[in-house]
């Protein structure tokens, strides 16, 4: 509620100030709560018109009640004689408010043998109790309802709009293809609760709430104008699921609302249905952004954007030829809406299946008014389920025709969704587990065959072979260690690929590459890397990279090198925790005070060199939506001989890491305790002797193995001095201030001068300018530093060019 905890007095001064600015608030008319009027201007002062008359109420309130009350108000003073009525009349609490234009109510003010002398306030009246049932339905139908929370933009625009003197009827907010999406939220919020649907029995019979929003948007009068949606709305119910039964009779579901269609009445009221015509095709195509996002990943009701439809279908060309399109067979088996059939030109040559109904319904409509397909090339058909033999005769003749399939093209975008497995992932029921393909196919796809589009690449492998496949997926495909099995069985030649971004596609989160596949199954080919083309988000050819299977590496990822530098036995200074071996995994890559984590390794003094590569190597490369699959590798032996390349690592991780000393002992302090003018002992110099070359054994025990390590002080290049220096000058000012400890990490002195948000985390900036300056100054010497990391992982095989 925006207006809680208040008088009534304070509520209509706020309701004035925040809506009704442009206008005179301040007229008291007879006895009426709230009144809106124009200005009073110099040249007619008498001359001021009503705009409003309102109802107000502290709290939430019964907008019907408080529409009656008025009405009584003006009837017993009879207002209306005494003063011009305005254009509406309206009630308001702390929630909402409601408009109602005076002209449909005011015959209410001209009933015969009516006793207008009662209290208005009364609500227990017989008299109130009559003008109720007499407008109460006139409000549900004519009434427009904003809530001020939620409607502010919408209720602004409207008082803008309609709040003009000597304008007749009100003016609703229009409908377009930028603004349905934002529409359809609010009419979950408002209109699907009173829709007689258990909507979680629906959704497991494929029936989205979607598809009644469809039916309200594209109405007149309450009756949905494309008869071809799975859904229609028909005055005051739904029908739906229309089909012929087995008898030849026509036959249908109907729905009813719960609350005699009360609260779609007046959500309807604040809009212009139905949009112009000119948007109906593309709201009817953009079902699929009315689909839940679980139904979406697991049915493939994806919408590719036309920049990478038009994209594909040029590779297609000059994969195949100019004259594709009339000498090849097109079939997208996950057509969904078919919206990447756009701009092909042989309709004839075209086949569409989707597994539902209700897409069908909309292509069919589509087809209707100009979509350059065929009624019966479009269908329903579960690809990972159904046999062949469901499928219309003309598509059987070509894939059961050896030679006509060399000339069939599998063109599609499939679902993406994964049965759960690994950390922190739950198994979607039904998905990807659940069908004939993945119980036929499931050995011959290890790991892989929790995916679904893999399962659509298998089936039609083995079971349409002979032909072309164009298809959109992530490129795990070809890189990821879960799909090598997959990779063995799965052997087409990859003749082309393109590379974009996955956030163009609706609804997709996350920084990672999809690609565009053209696979010829007529040739076997082991596939080791390719060149791909790379566009970014605006369809322009960024470079050329090469993409990987590293099923060839031999010595293996980069996790397996560190397996041996594992120490067990040595003191601990900290934890790494080193989870897989992509960039998609880097920002589980750290190094903490504490292990309560799996894919963990003990820091000592034995291995922290390596380790310290093992993170520089991860972290001085910044992971982007490009990179974000590609895979840290095994090394050759050309690090062990540079030093330079061990201690620029090693500086980059001092600076680098998440330790906090209330887990314990801070051992990564890099410098001593005159350096930095320190107040008091370090509980531990751990780091800046062995940086000097000064770490010694105990005289009672060894405590950090130090007879194993170097006795000579470290050297350090101009990049790493640079950030000791930045590092130093930071530790200085920090044991400047009250209240420090004398042990902080780089993670406490952050943490001391940035503070947390509510939420407990860590806040991006400190108002402490000189703090900031220092900060920023090490930030920036890290950069540099690892700018001069990032060639040797190359040269050194951590990663391949």
């Amino acid at each position: 509620m925006k207006y809680q905890n208040i008088r009534e007095e304070e509520l209509k001064n706020k309701v004035a100030q925040d809506y009704f600015w442009l206008y005179d608030c301040t007229k008291i008319i007879g006895n009426v709560d709230f009144c809106v009027s124009t200005l009073q201007t110099k040249k007619d002062p008498e001359e001021q018109k009503s705009l409003l008359w309102a109802e107000s109420k502290k709290g939430a309130s019964d907008i019907y009640k408080s529409i009656v009350q008025l009405i009584l108000t003006i009837g017993k003073a009879r207002t209306f004689d005494k003063f011009l009525p305005p254009d509406m009349l309206g009630a308001f609490d702390g929630e909402k408010i409601a408009f109602i234009p005076y002209n449909d109510i005011h015959d209410i003010f001209y009933i015969n043998d009516f006793n207008w002398n009662v209290t208005p306030s009364n609500h227990d009246t017989k008299e109130f109790k009559l003008v109720l049932e007499k407008v109460k339905s006139i409000i549900t139908k004519k009434a427009t309802l904003f809530y001020f929370d939620t409607d502010d933009k919408e209720l602004k625009q409207f008082i803008k709009r309609n709040f003009v003197v000597g304008k007749f009827g009100l003016t609703k907010t229009r409908i377009d293809k930028n603004n349905f999406m934002v529409i359809y939220n609010k009419w979950l919020q408002f209109v699907k609760p009173t829709i007689a649907v258990n909507w979680d029995a629906a959704k497991k019979n494929g029936i989205i709430d979607g598809d009644f929003y469809l039916a309200d948007l594209l109405s007149q009068e309450n009756n949905t104008l494309k008869e071809k949606l799975f859904v229609l709305l028909k005055h005051d119910h739904y029908e739906l699921d229309r089909k012929i039964d087995e008898a030849g009779m026509f036959s249908s579901k109907r729905t009813e609302f719960t609350d005699k269609q009360a609260a779609h009445t007046q959500f309807w009221n604040k809009y212009d249905r139905p949009p112009k015509e000119e948007y109906w095709d593309y709201i009817v195509e953009r079902r699929d952004l009315l689909v839940p996002q679980d139904v979406r990943e697991r049915k493939g009701s994806f919408f590719t954007p036309q920049i990478w439809v038009e994209l594909s279908q040029k590779y297609l060309t000059d994969v195949l030829g100019e004259d594709w399109q009339d000498e090849y067979y097109v079939w997208d088996c996950a057509a969904g809406t078919g919206n990447l059939l756009n701009g092909l030109t042989n309709k004839y040559n075209i086949w569409a299946s989707t597994l539902d109904r209700q897409d069908v319904e909309v292509i069919h409509d589509r087809i209707n008014n100009g979509a350059n397909l065929l009624h019966d090339h479009v269908f329903q058909f579960d690809f990972l389920n159904d046999e062949f033999t469901k499928l219309p005769q003309g598509l059987q003749d070509i894939i059961n025709n050896p030679e006509k399939r060399k000339k069939l093209v599998m063109y599609i975008n499939p679902p993406y969704a994964e049965a759960g497995t690994g950390l922190g992932k739950s198994h979607k029921s039904g998905v990807a587990i659940n069908n004939q393909t993945i119980i036929k196919y499931k050995k011959d796809l290890g790991k892989a065959s929790n995916e679904i589009f893999v399962q659509f690449l298998i089936r039609i492998y083995f079971e349409i072979s002979g032909c072309w496949v164009g298809n959109f997926s992530k490129t795990k495909i070809l890189q990821s260690s879960n799909f090598d099995e997959f990779r063995k069985k799965y052997r087409p030649k990859l003749t082309k690929l393109f590379l974009t971004p996955a956030d163009t596609f609706d609804n997709v989160k996350g920084k990672f590459p999809i690609g565009f596949f053209i696979w010829n199954t007529n040739i076997i080919d082991e596939f080791k890397s390719i060149k791909a083309d790379v566009f970014n988000k605006d369809g322009e050819l960024i470079l050329i990279k090469k993409i990987y299977s590293y099923d060839d590496v031999k010595k293996g990822k980069i996790n397996d090198w560190l397996r041996k530098y594992l120490d067990k036995s040595g003191f601990v200074i900290g934890i790494m925790h080193n989870n897989k071996t992509d960039f998609q995994h880097n920002n589980q890559v750290v190094i903490t005070s504490d292990d309560n984590k799996d894919h963990t390794a003990p820091i000592t003094v034995k291995n922290l060199i390596e380790m310290s590569i093992y993170l520089a190597v991860r972290k001085c490369i910044e992971a982007t939506w490009l990179n974000d699959r590609d895979q840290f590798l095994y090394p050759n032996d050309g690090w062990q001989k540079d030093e330079e390349f061990q201690n620029d690592c090693l500086v980059f991780t001092l600076f680098s890491n998440n330790i906090q000393s209330k887990f314990g002992t801070n051992h990564w302090i890099p410098f001593t305790e005159k350096e930095v003018n320190a107040r008091d002992k370090f509980e531990s110099n751990f780091m800046s002797q062995f940086i000097a070359g000064k770490l010694k054994p105990s005289t009672t025990t060894d405590l950090f193995g130090a007879q194993q390590h170097r006795s000579t002080p470290l050297v350090f290049s101009a990049q790493a001095q640079a950030v000791l220096n930045a590092g130093r000058a930071l530790w200085q000012y920090y044991h400047q201030q009250p209240h420090h400890n004398v042990n902080a990490s780089l993670y406490d002195i952050r943490e001391y001068f940035q503070g947390r948000n509510e939420a407990g985390k860590m806040n991006n900036k400190s108002t402490d300018e000189t703090y900031m300056g220092h900060i920023n100054t090490l930030r920036e010497q890290l950069k540099q530093l690892a700018a001069k990391i990032e060639p040797k992982v190359y040269e050194y095989g951590f990663l391949k060019r």
